[in-house]
């Protein structure tokens, strides 16, 4: 099944969007015979990836598209039903690799409006008007503040352990006691009760903050909603940015957008991902951004970026290494990201552009895959794009010109970019993350900020891990790909997810550590994906069977 990351609200299944001021409602009524499969039903507002497909959506469309919307109301469109969580029928018959998938792009999601409360200035409140189980309820925990209607039947719950014999996959247990600060104690007693906690003793648990009567519920939640919006920097008006389809040309040799190309070489089990430079003038001051949209660089190349990037982790699971190439002019680069520098007068677009960057490039280092990176003539990797380099495993800068080629020889360039307007999950730009522990390393390579480096001059900052000349780079370039593809996937999975993250742990590290290890793990024992396995035996009636050994 090929998975298509992209949609419109013209094409919403699940989703309705009303916006009224500076609040807007996001209502999830899930249509039950829409799923991406026909063997399951999406009953009682249970999600699949379409339904995260079109959630992703609606959140980076409020965010470009409604400057004026300061708090989003996330709520259910069903009677007495919030969300019953992911379709349990979908994840029993689902491939392990999708589950993973699933389970990451939706934990994606949820970060992301947690990162439009945190650094957007709009505010998301789950209005929790009956039943929300499971990722329902982790939906719910993705917003800053939880209502919940007190109607002495609708509760919050994680039944994932008693019930399926797996984990709650987009990060719930962390995020009860990272983010809600619930008592480890009760997070306990909690998540192996099945029938959830009700009302009152939500609130004074942690697990909401607050809870209403039926009749009083939607004055509780738009007042809330109000509160939050008045104190948001984001514009009271003022057009907002249109996010029109992408794009893309897709065969069996790639992918094909305006400024990414992705070219697959299925011997070499490896996609060669090119981001190309601007070839002219970009925006130079936020009225112009406005005016350029979507078709400004700094924008279609993030939205490139991150739509090559899904497609290949749904589609291409066997294309385990990525190589990241540029071409074009570094200088129309630098020129271009100038306009996303943070500052106190930091303009409502250029922000959610640069966070945009940010979402994408922590979407490029979660990936299950090889990073590669080639610096060559003819490349420009200046600042933004610097930091594909510093995301990469490792990474090659070809020593000089090529002797064939009118192309000068390479130079990187780190800019201010690279030192905090991208962050990772970890918190750390890539540069403090890849000199963590060495300060000194760290101070030598700041200094090099601004400073167009050769092969040499970059290999003596740190900045790249091997510098081939004309005569070695073909050979070792192809000898390291070869040797990539000969591994075992499992293993250089758990390897790269060890070694990216250095530095502090984070609820995010967590989230998606936990998520490569322990779910990832449990999704394959016979306990949850066996013939007798709670997923299997969900909703038969019949008990699942446990091999009741601890490993």
């Amino acid at each position: 099944m090929t998975i298509e990351p992209g949609t419109d609200p013209s094409s919403y299944r699940h989703w309705e969007v009303s916006c009224e001021g500076p609040v807007a409602t996001l209502t999830m009524r899930v249509t039950p015979d829409a799923g991406l499969r026909d063997d399951y039903e999406l009953k009682l507002n249970s999600y699949d990836l379409g339904v995260d497909i079109e959630l992703h959506d609606a959140v980076q469309r409020l965010r470009f598209e409604h400057p004026e919307v300061k708090a989003v109301i996330l709520t259910g469109g069903l009677d007495k039903v919030f969300c019953s969580g992911a379709n349990i029928q979908m994840l029993a018959g689902a491939t392990h690799a999708h589950k993973v998938n699933f389970c990451k792009f939706t934990n994606e999601t949820r970060l992301g409006i947690e990162d439009a409360t945190a650094h957007s200035g709009q505010t998301w409140i789950a209005a929790v008007n009956g039943t929300a189980a499971g990722g329902g309820y982790e939906l719910a925990l993705a917003c800053d503040e939880i209502v919940l209607v007190d109607d002495r039947s609708s509760a919050v719950s994680l039944p994932e352990v008693p019930l399926l014999a797996v984990l709650p996959g987009t990060g719930g247990l962390t995020r009860l006691v990272d983010k809600r600060g619930v008592r480890r104690d009760r997070a306990d007693v909690f998540a192996t009760r099945t029938e959830g906690i009700k009302g009152r003793q939500a609130a004074e648990w942690g697990l909401v903050d607050a809870v209403a009567p039926r009749s009083g519920f939607d004055a509780v939640v738009r007042d809330r909603a109000r509160a939050r919006a008045a104190a948001s920097d984001r514009p009271d008006g003022g057009p907002g940015v249109s996010l029109p389809p992408l794009e893309v040309s897709v065969d069996d040799d790639g992918l094909r957008y305006g400024a990414v190309s992705v070219a697959i070489d299925r011997g070499l089990r490896a996609a060669f991902v090119t981001v190309h430079a601007p070839t002219g003038r970009e925006p130079s001051d936020p009225a112009e951004l406005v005016a350029a949209g979507a078709s400004a660089w700094v924008l279609s190349a993030a939205r490139e970026l991150d739509d090559a990037i899904l497609r290949l982790r749904f589609n291409e699971s066997e294309v385990g290494t990525w190589v990241l190439r540029t071409e074009g002019d570094p200088g129309l680069v630098a020129a271009a990201e100038e306009l996303l520098a943070p500052g106190a007068s930091d303009h409502w677009l250029a922000r959610e552009v640069r966070l945009y960057w940010s979402r994408t490039l922590k979407r490029l280092d979660l990936s299950a895959r090889t990073l590669v990176a080639l610096v060559e003539p003819g490349s420009c990797f200046v600042g933004l794009l610097a930091e594909l380099v510093l995301a990469a495993d490792r990474s090659f800068m070809f020593e000089g010109a090529r002797p064939d080629s009118d192309l000068p020889a390479p130079e990187l360039r780190l800019t201010p970019a690279n030192d905090g307007w991208f962050p990772m999950s970890n918190g750390l730009s890539r540069l403090a993350t890849r000199f963590w522990a060495d300060h000194d390393g760290l101070d030598a390579a700041r200094a090099q900020i601004g400073k167009n480096l050769a092969a040499a001059e970059a290999a003596d900052a740190g900045l790249v891990t091997f510098t081939p000349d004309d005569i070695d780079w073909d050979d070792e370039v192809r000898l390291a790909l070869d040797e990539r593809a000969s591994f075992s996937p499992d293993a250089l999975t758990g390897m790269e997810a060890n070694l990216r993250f250095a530095g502090p742990e984070t609820m995010e590290t967590k989230i998606f550590g936990r998520l490569s290890a322990w779910q990832n793990w449990i999704f394959q024992r016979p306990n949850a994906a066996g013939g007798e396995g709670a997923l299997r035996r969900f909703g038969t009636g019949s008990r699942p069977s446990y091999d009741r050994a601890r490993t």
